[in-house]
């Protein structure tokens, strides 16, 4: 069953996620969360790193689609070029 504490936002726009809940979640400080805001729900969701077993997987399905489509890795380089220019 799902803990259900209250909490509320500072002045600086941070929210103190009540201890009993991190605790249950494992939660450390520097945690890094997504947030959804949909109405009048806030939702944050964890971030985890991937494991390098899954990033592998990754890679060779983007090599496959990039196959697929006809790309060569010059391609990839140039679209690399072309979005770090506009940073």
């Amino acid at each position: 069953m799902a803990d259900v504490a209250t909490t509320k936002l500072s002045s600086r726009g941070q929210v103190v996620i009540p201890e009993e809940i991190r605790k249950r979640l494992g939660l450390e400080p520097g945690t890094r969360f997504v947030v959804i805001g949909d109405g009048d729900t806030v939702v944050l969701k964890t971030l985890h790193a991937p494991k390098l077993e899954d990033l592998d997987d990754l890679l060779a399905e983007a090599r496959r689609a990039a196959r697929s489509a006809g790309l060569k890795r010059s391609d990839i380089f140039k679209a690399i070029e072309r979005v770090r220019a506009k940073a």
